[in-house]
Formats: C-alpha cells, sequence, structure tokens
C-alpha cells in the first residue's frame, strides 16, 4: 500500500479534482482486473480507449484514476487526476509502487528485430550455469529464477514489469536479461526502467502494422538508447548500418561488435556444420553448438555482455561452448533415411534470410530445399511478397501456407505473399499448415532439407480469435514418422 501523493512524485501531473490522498492497494490498465482501493490508468490504445471504462473500473472499487481528459461525470471520494500522456504515468507510477526494482537487479536489454530471445535467453542459461539467481523476459516465457511463467508479450505492460522485477529481487536475484521490442519502447513501457547494458542485434523490416514508416520504427529502438545513463554501457552491431545510429546522442559507454571489420568484439566462422560450428572471438577459439553467420552474431553479443558484466572470459567461453540452441530457433529433426527438417522463428524477410544462407552453406551436391513459410494475419501485410520473394530465391520447392491467420482470412494473407513471386513458378499454395508440412516431407527424397519456418517455439495456431494446438517440431515428427511406415 503506498499513499497517492507518493505515488505521483514523479509524475507530471496537469489537473487533479478530489484530492483524497487515498491509500493505493493495485496499479491496474485493464478496468476487469480492477480490485478494491487500486488505481486505474485509462490508457489510449490503438483498439480502445481505456476512458470509456472509468466508471467500470469505479464500480470495482478503484480509488484514483490517472487519464488523458478529465470526465464530466466524477464521483465523490474519487481522485482523479490528469496527465499528458498515461502510459507515461503508468510506468512512473509503476516505478514507485514496487520500490525501484530494477535498481536492485542488474539489467540488460537487448533490442533489434531479430535475435533478441536468442539472446537474452542464452544470457539467462549463462548465469544460471555459473550459479547465479537470474530473471528473464523473453518472447518465450519469463523466468524468475527457475520458476516459469507464460509469456504473454515479448516486453509486457510496466506494470507487470515492475512486478516482476520486484519479484526477482524478492527471490534473490542478482540479474535480468530482457527484450526490450519496439512497442514497449514507443509506449513507455520501459520508462523509469534503470539498465546497466543495453544490446542492439539487427534492424529490418517488420512491425510498420504499428509504427507506419521504417524511419518511426528506427526511432522507437533508439529511444532505448537514448534513455540509457552515463553509467551504463551499449553494445551495437556495426554490420547493420543502424548499429551507430543507436549510439547517436546516447551517453552511455559505447562498445561495437563486427564479423567484418575491426571492432572491440570480433569474430570470425572458421568451421561450420549442421550441428554447431568453430569460431574465433576475439581471437579466442572454441567450438559451439550453434550453426549459421546469425548465430555467431547473437553469441558475440552474449560474450560482450558476459564480459561487460565483469566474468572472466576464459570462463565465458568455457559456458558458451557448453549451450545449447532456444527451442524453436534452427531446430534440427532427422528423418531415418537422413533427410533434414529446421523448425525456425523466422518471421520477417530478414530473418528467414538468415537462415536460408546458413542451409545454403550446408547445403551439399544434389541436396534439394523445401521452404514451408506464412505471414501472421492482422500484421504488417508488405513484408508478405517479400516473405515470398525470399523463400523463392532459395528454396528447390517453396509451400506458401497458413502461419496464425487471427481475424483475417488465410487466402488473402496467401494472396498477398503469391504476389511476390513474380514470374516464378517453384511454389505450392497450400493453406492448411499441417498439410504443407506433410506435402514438403512427401516431396522431399532422402537427404533433402525442409525449412519451416515462422513459427518456431509456439504451439498453437491462432484462427480467428481462437488458439489451438499447433506444433511444428510435432507436426514434423509425425510426417516423418509417416513417411517411414509407407
Amino acid at each position: 500500500m503506498k499513499r497517492l501523493s507518493e505515488l505521483l512524485d514523479n509524475v507530471q501531473v496537469l489537473e487533479i479534482e478530489n484530492s483524497t490522498n487515498p491509500e493505493i492497494s493495485g496499479l491496474e490498465y485493464d478496468s476487469r482486473r480492477v480490485e478494491k482501493n487500486s488505481c486505474f490508468f485509462a490508457v489510449v490504445g490503438g483498439a480502445n480507449d481505456g476512458h470509456n471504462y472509468i466508471d467500470s473500473a469505479i464500480e470495482l472499487g478503484a480509488k484514483a484514476i490517472v487519464c488523458q481528459r478529465m470526465p464530466q461525470d466524477r464521483k465523490e471520494g474519487v481522485a482523479y487526476i490528469v496527465v499528458e500522456d498515461s502510459n507515461i504515468a503508468m510506468a512512473a507510477m509503476a516505478a514507485t509502487f514496487y520500490g525501484d526494482p530494477s535498481e536492485e537487479l542488474r539489467l540488460v536489454g537487448v533490442t533489434g528485430t531479430n535475435g533478441k530471445t536468442t539472446t537474452a535467453t542464452l544470457l539467462y542459461d549463462m548465469f544460471t550455469a555459473m550459479g547465479y539467481k537470474v530473471g528473464l523476459i523473453s518472447t518465450v516465457v519469463y523466468r524468475i529464477g527457475e520458476q516459469r511463467i507464460e509469456s504473454t508479450h515479448t516486453t509486457p505492460d510496466a506494470i507487470r514489469l515492475n512486478k516482476m522485477m520486484r519479484e526477482m529481487v524478492d527471490a534473490g536475484c542478482e540479474y535480468c536479461f530482457m527484450e526490450v521490442s519496439s512497442h514497449a519502447a514507443a509506449q513507455h513501457r520501459i520508462d523509469n526502467l534503470k539498465f546497466v547494458g543495453a544490446l542492439f542485434t539487427n534492424l529490418s523490416h517488420d512491425h510498420l502494422d504499428y509504427h507506419g514508416t521504417y524511419k518511426e520504427y528506427i526511432r522507437a529502438k533508439k529511444s532505448f538508447f537514448d534513455m540509457l545513463g552515463k553509467d551504463s554501457w551499449a553494445v551495437v552491431n556495426i554490420d547493420d548500418r543502424n548499429g551507430e545510429v543507436m549510439l547517436q546522442n546516447c551517453v552511455a559507454k559505447h562498445y561495437r561488435l563486427s564479423l567484418r571489420s575491426m571492432a572491440d568484439y570480433n569474430a570470425k566462422i572458421i568451421e561450420m556444420l549442421p550441428n554447431g560450428m568453430l569460431l574465433h572471438i576475439n581471437s579466442k577459439e572454441l567450438w559451439v553448438k550453434f550453426t549459421g553467420r546469425f548465430n555467431a552474431y547473437n553469441l558475440t553479443t552474449v560474450y560482450a555482455a558476459a564480459t561487460l558484466l565483469g566474468v572472466d572470459s576464459l570462463e565465458v567461453l568455457t559456458t558458451l561452448s557448453n549451450l545449447t540452441p532456444v527451442s524453436g530457433r534452427f531446430e534440427t529433426i532427422t528423418a531415418k533415411d537422413g533427410t533434414m527438417a529446421i523448425v525456425d522463428y523466422a518471421h520477417t524477410p530478414d530473418a528467414l534470410e538468415n537462415v536460408l544462407t546458413t542451409i545454403e552453406e550446408l547445403r551439399q551436391g544434389e541436396q534439394k530445399l523445401y521452404v514451408v513459410c506464412g505471414c501472421g494475419g492482422d500484421r504488417d501485410r508488405t513484408k508478405r511478397p517479400e516473405m515470398a520473394s525470399v523463400a523463392l530465391k532459395y528454396a528447390s520447392m517453396a509451400i506458401f501456407t497458413s502461419d496464425n491467420p487471427r481475424t483475417e482470412s488465410p487466402e488473402a494473407i496467401l494472396d498477398d505473399m503469391v504476389a511476390g513471386a513474380g514470374t516464378a513458378t517453384n511454389y505450392l499454395r497450400i493453406t492448411d499448415r499441417r498439410e504443407a508440412i506433410r506435402t514438403a516431407s512427401t516431396l522431399a527424397k532422402a537427404g533433402d532439407i525442409i525449412l519451416v519456418a515462422g513459427k518456431g517455439h509456439e504451439d498453437y495456431q491462432i484462427i480467428g480469435t481462437e488458439k489451438h494446438h499447433f506444433d511444428d517440431h510435432e507436426e514434423v515428427t509425425k510426417a516423418f514418422d509417416q513417411r517411414h511406415n509407407n
């Protein structure tokens, strides 16, 4: 419980009415979850306006309302606080309510289009293996030490972020590694958090359905680096042209990594096989159980972060060599006849190309490559033809299928993809994802390669507004078993 006046210490208040200075028992922006003596934030979103639910929140017991415009009908005994942006106020009040937990952790954020999940998860795995108690906030799962919590967003809202970090501190966690999405930065979810370090992986075409333009997408990512303090550090991949952009006006200490040119952290692939690769990181040799240039970047980023956090470089390298790939990231399944399937989360044109160029380096002789991929519904439409174009560039045969169509027509999504095929004919259009995977398995001969891209770790498919169980790994395994039995 905290007094409302205390929670407002770091908030720029434009107007306040009925300031009874109540004790606040909780914070909430979803009116359905409001409890007695809580503070409700009327957030203006793309689909809903929280101001429409103020009365509902009061009926459930809210004693304070933070809003962007003063309601005409105001209730006795309820404090109304008008601010310029409810999201900004929510982040500040959440940090205060939970006692600024990020200041008691060594918090590192990872941003970029691709590689966030792998990088954050490997840092969690590494520090856990070294005996530390660690928190993780990622697309796949949230963790407080060994406790697993279902992930709902890549980066959750400010209230949940601060609540989880308080739980991490109370559980004895010393570190927290978290993905920082562009949505989270733009919506001020990470405001008032103290980061000791920030990592930039890369930037490519994604989320333009939300940000509108690529320039705004870059601006959202850069805002994360702009908020860092002078006692923090920032590591960027300078092989991506936006790496240096992230460092502009960033007051944190700058570090750069590269696989192509001189930098603070350099890596080189010496040998690459399907089950791993030999790397040089800052001239030190190690074998890792990962493959692909994109993973070389991820591992170098992990190495940089760990050493900047004070871990001895030899211990970092030893631990890196024992780590295993993240679920659904270049995950391989091999049939009895040697046919190999790769399940990967790649759902942007750049991520798909990264995976396909890796496969291209691994292909031998007459091996054919079958690519099964789709695009999500209610998301950025402009990347759909690009996804198809990238798949066709490398595939012997591409099979375009459903991903998570959500409330869009699966056929309309496929129409958008096929528009990127141009004059190419090396593709099939199979709406049912299960059937698409089976078809790829049937077409592939012994020793060929199948890539099933887009869903990776997800064990569901969203059709309409409902989630249905669907696991690419399971479907590939079933298809291979059926192929063997036939």
